[in-house]
């Protein structure tokens, strides 16, 4: 029951949104309970038809004699209901005795049963059509979400989260959720609205005898409640498992030349099959759960129908009861399990709501301040001040100071971790610093709005990101409003329009997932474009050639150097005779600067600076080489 009002509580604001077709859907349920339990007033209809007038008048005295529920009025006005559609009915069925069938009767005798049938199926079918198309709906707007707060989270979200339990959350989660919805939404309706009707109409035909067929409906709790939490223990091992497993599967594909390099094909295969064995454990612990509700159910079931049937005998109750307890027997057999099934889905639901309300729940760390200051086109300079960053416990950047002019060329220089990226990360505002602020033209950061900021800025990676849509389309993610001749103009700016016009279809060629019908150089000098069309005043340049061959290398500068002039130029480089072109470079170590000046400067100071490219070949005038 917790489960189910978590999954409901969780899928509310959701559902609201669609509740005219829910509330159709639960008229249509409430309409094929009501059309499930006409049934036994239709089969004891026919059975007493069997009988003779004079004996089916007798029977019916017989019932109106019994005994009704104390003070249940409701009963007396269903027995004159009752009544008046027999009466109804009379003349459209046929009765044993009668020497001739009227046409009328043979009509009646064919399309009595089939009628109710045929209403019971319309209200099941529209019913089930439209919590489907609910529940297709909020699982879609749950998706949008889920990505849509993925965009918001800060860098340190994703450096905390691994890849398969994100793509488990926004498919496996949500997809749990959905069949509740669909396949649980609708049975929630129909099967206890089923049982109320067919309880309430059973009560009003002999309520002593119902009460005791009902009495052996405690008994089939215990190992529903029981199943259901043995099923949700195997789904939380299951999702371990399956998270696992996705995340073994993303590596293999992202780095499976290293993987055939290495031969390491049957230590990968080794470890997934490890996964795997777990993920079927798990699972079959599921399965045993879900399929032993049911066998449970119909031994239960058919001992209370041998006690009924016994009660029945002994009383000496009429054929026409015996057919209508026993048909209600039948009919709630159906709703209960269907009950049993909606109770373990909605047990495995629950754990991918909790996950999913986790994910919800996360706030970023670099907060969007709530009224932020408008930040006009860059003209003066970028400042750090004091600044102090850690990553946990390790300080990145200590007491870092810097002013970058409008116009100047910066490079950033030094051994891995010793802080280059970090600084271009605190200018983007992917993280936030410790101690100490970053201005741009005396804005201080943490006041304007993002959008704002990163649209002063473009950026070239040593990690290029190409998206599998076409060229013009990559092209034209650096700006959303890009013209196709700013696209094509970027490309020329890039130097890229010469290969994209040799591809099968231009700028419409699809480029592949991750780009990889492109070389490395193609890549990049469309992610050099992206930048032109941006046609931002802050150039970020991250090791944009680091991985690159010299030739892809000279072409790509080619293009970086175009794309540099008349703007504000943040260089970081491993390859250090990129920097050359440089106003000025500063040399990190352990967060904090250690050198600075011009490149010639620096390469005969026989600093740090020099002895890195001292390593690279490259060589001062003063080194003596």
């Amino acid at each position: 029951m917790s489960s189910l009002f978590t999954v409901l509580s969780f899928g509310l604001p959701y559902l609201r949104r669609y509740w005219v077709r829910l509330a159709a859907s639960v008229l249509l349920g409430v309409f094929f309970a009501a059309a499930n339990a006409s049934f036994i007033w239709a089969i004891r209809t026919v059975i007493g038809r069997f009988s003779t007038e004079a004996e089916s008048r007798a029977a019916i005295a017989e019932t109106a004699a019994k005994p009704k529920i104390p003070n249940f009025a409701l009963a007396e006005r269903f027995q004159v209901g009752s009544e008046r559609v027999r009466d109804w009915l009379d003349p459209w069925l046929p009765r044993m005795g009668q020497s001739k069938l009227t046409r009328q009767q043979i009509i009646g005798g064919l399309l009595f049963i089939p009628f109710l049938v045929a209403v019971r199926a319309v209200a099941d079918y529209f019913g089930n059509y439209l919590i489907g198309w609910v529940s297709e709906r909020v699982i879609r707007d749950l998706r949008l979400d889920i990505m849509s707060k993925l965009g918001t989270l800060s860098l340190d979200f994703f450096n905390r989260s691994t890849t398969g339990d994100l793509l488990t959350r926004i498919n496996g989660d949500t997809s749990s959720l959905m069949r509740a919805l669909r396949i649980g939404g609708g049975d929630l309706v129909q099967s206890p609205m089923t049982l109320l009707f067919i309880l309430g109409y059973l009560l009003m035909l002999d309520w002593r005898l119902t009460l005791l067929a009902f009495l052996v409906l405690p008994t089939t709790l215990l190992p529903l409640f029981i199943l259901g939490k043995k099923a949700r223990r195997a789904t939380v091992a299951n999702l371990s498992a399956n998270i696992k497993q996705t995340s073994q599967l993303v590596e293999l594909i992202g780095s499976i030349r290293v993987v055939k390099a290495f031969g390491l094909e049957l230590a990968q295969l080794s470890r997934f099959r490890i996964t795997s064995a777990q993920m079927v454990h798990s699972g079959m612990k599921g399965v045993q759960a879900k399929e032993l509700l049911n066998p449970i159910i119909e031994i239960i079931g058919v001992f209370g129908l041998g006690a009924l049937m016994l009660y029945i005998f002994m009383t000496g109750r009429t054929g026409q009861d015996l057919a209508a307890f026993l048909a209600g027997a039948a009919l709630l057999s159906l709703p209960l399990k269907k009950l049993a099934t909606v109770h373990i889905l909605f047990e495995q639901a629950g754990v991918a709501v909790v996950r999913l309300k986790e994910l919800i729940a996360e706030r970023p760390s670099v907060q969007e301040p709530a009224q932020p200051a408008r930040l006009p086109a860059f003209s003066r300079e970028i400042t750090f001040e004091n600044v102090t960053f850690a990553f946990g416990e390790k300080v990145v950047l200590r007491d870092f100071s810097l002013k970058v002019p409008r116009g100047f060329r910066l490079g950033l220089a030094g051994e891995s971790g010793s802080g280059k990226t970090t600084i271009l990360n605190l200018l983007y505002r992917f993280y936030d610093p410790k101690q100490g602020r970053v201005l741009m033209d005396g804005l201080n950061l943490r006041e304007v709005s993002m959008r704002d900021l990163r649209q002063q800025l473009a950026l070239v990676s040593q990690e290029i990101v190409i998206f599998d849509q076409s060229v013009a389309e990559n092209i034209a993610c650096g700006r959303d409003d890009a013209t196709r001749a700013e696209v094509e103009a970027a490309a020329r700016g890039a130097f890229a329009h010469d290969f994209i016009m040799q591809l099968p279809n231009g700028y419409e060629t699809r480029v592949g997932e991750r780009g990889m019908n492109l070389s490395g150089g193609q890549r990049q000098r469309i992610a050099i474009a992206r930048a032109f069309v941006r046609d931002a005043p802050i150039l970020v340049l991250d090791e944009a050639t680091a991985a690159l061959d010299s030739k892809a290398e000279a072409e790509v500068q080619t293009a970086i150097d175009a794309l540099a002039e008349h703007r504000t130029v943040i260089c970081v480089a491993h390859r250090l005779s990129t920097l050359a072109s440089m106003n000025h470079i500063i040399v990190l170590a352990e967060g904090r600067v250690v050198e600075q000046g011009g490149y010639d400067e620096l390469l005969n100071t026989r600093g740090l600076f020099s002895a890195m490219a001292n390593r690279q070949g490259i060589f001062g005038s003063n080194s003596g080489v």
